[in-house]
């Protein structure tokens, strides 16, 4: 028979053990309102459609159990969310596809079963995901993000070789002699031929004699060049006391420029981003490398802690080191771009090695200062310099091996004054007249080497 020890004896007497089934009903009930794993809750769910790719991006407050899948016949993806509610901000999500989007039909958000909330996208075409997690980094927390990629990616220079053809089509009629309206489609020899007891003037002769031995126009070759809008979707950049995001102001000042250079008859140019979507900084550099580009411009307005800062100024790329603790703060602060806007970090860089040995060559450095010096110097008509010299820093979106590259920091948008000036059209207007003409400067004094056929088509 079992025996109770002394202690047992007082505790299965004494009047705890008795009232302990009511202490454990009281207690029990508020143990189990607080759930052991609460429902992860989506602050923010975000689309940035664009030619290149669409972006989906679920903003939390915690990281988020997730399993991608794809559905053929028709082309779907499937996101399923584990231990997420299902709130307006997930619901929201189907009001946020545009029609204009290349990739994306329409979304449907549901619970798949208890715990799981599935997310189906119908798409357009065939795509190529991929998705991954970013830490809290600034302003945003968790962050899921789905990017979108075509199955076969969008080729940037058979589409600058596309615009080129109809450019120089274009061109051509424009330079063709006009058909007056009395001549006839018959023979030249016939239209010319002399009649009994007629000769023609020596003036008609000579004109004649001219036109004959007048040369073929030698079309020099296109020049390309590559304009960075910088920062762009989840990345808005710096923000100025008046709510002016520089992501805006820097595509604005980018398309005016490429408007301008496409106007000229032996240049061509290309923007990294045509619209409201991110793109890292290696790739800015991918796209310009891909279509041979002559010259690479980035576009951006500064930003400083104190709002007097103000002016204009011009940045190069340094294999040393910064050439003042300003150059390496803006280098640093421009570079944690891929931070804020969101990089995958498993995708490896097969141009990162090759880079990093490239840039030992200092000529395309060399270069980078000569078109800075010389867009730097037409920027001193439109607005007070910053800096009177070209600096040098690390910047990745320079870092072109073999591409002369700028960064222009139009104006301090954290200054009040600047602000209102990089929302002009007019200002704006005469920040791309400037970066154009010390292009054109550049090359007047450095004429473009001649390149492969089929980067000067």
């Amino acid at each position: 028979m079992f025996k109770l020890n002394p202690f047992q004896k007082w505790l299965t007497s004494s009047a705890l053990y008795k009232a302990l089934p009511a202490v454990c009903f009281l207690i029990f009930p508020l143990f189990s309102a607080l759930p052991a794993d609460a429902a992860i809750q989506v602050s923010s769910a975000r689309v940035w459609p664009a030619q290149d790719y669409t972006r989906l991006t679920l903003e939390s407050g915690a990281p988020i159990t997730h399993n991608l899948f794809t559905i053929k016949n028709p082309e779907r993806l499937v996101l399923d969310l584990e231990n997420v509610e299902l709130n307006s901000s997930l619901d929201s999500l189907s009001q946020k596809i545009a029609a204009s989007d290349p990739y994306i039909k329409q979304v449907r958000v549901g619970h798949f079963k208890p715990g799981v909330v599935r997310i189906v996208l119908d798409l357009k075409t065939e795509v190529k995901p991929q998705i991954f997690a970013l830490k809290p980094f600034g302003d945003y927390g968790h962050r899921l993000v789905l990017d979108i990629y075509p199955a076969q990616p969008v080729d940037p220079l058979m589409a600058l070789v596309l615009k080129s053809e109809s450019k120089l089509a274009i061109q051509n009629d424009k330079t063709a002699p006009p058909q007056k309206a009395h001549e006839t489609s018959a023979p030249a020899e016939t239209a010319t031929r002399e009649t009994p007891g007629q000769t023609r003037s020596e003036d008609t002769r000579t004109a004649e004699s001219k036109q004959e031995k007048k040369p073929k126009p030698d079309v020099a070759r296109l020049i390309t060049i590559a304009i960075d809008p910088g920062h762009g979707g989840e990345d808005p950049g710096a923000r100025g006391r008046g709510g002016t995001r520089e992501k805006n102001v820097t595509l604005s000042i980018a398309r005016k420029v490429k408007a301008r250079l496409d106007q000229e008859p032996n240049m061509r140019s290309m923007l990294t981003r045509d619209s409201d979507y991110f793109i890292d900084l290696r790739e800015r550099v991918r796209k310009a490398q891909k279509i041979r580009a002559d010259l690479f411009i980035s576009i951006h307005a500064d930003a400083y802690i104190k709002p007097h800062a103000r002016g204009s100024s011009v940045f190069a790329l340094s294999e040393r080191g910064a050439t003042s603790a300003a150059a390496r703060w803006l280098a640093n602060k421009e570079n944690e771009s891929d931070l804020i806007g969101g990089v995958n970090l498993d995708v490896r860089d097969p141009y990162l090695k090759q880079t990093l040995l490239d840039l030992a060559q200092t000529a395309t450095i060399n270069d980078s200062v000569k078109l800075g010096n010389a867009v730097l110097s037409e920027l001193g008509s439109v607005n007070a310099l910053h800096r009177h010299s070209v600096e040098q820093a690390g910047f990745a979106v320079l870092k072109a091996p073999d591409i002369p590259s700028i960064l222009v920091e139009t104006a301090f948008i954290s200054n009040p004054e600047e602000e209102k000036r990089l929302k002009d059209e007019s200002y704006q207007d005469k920040i791309a007249d400037a970066i154009v003409g010390g292009i054109k400067r550049y090359f007047s004094n450095n004429p473009p080497l001649a390149k492969s056929k089929l980067a000067q088509q």
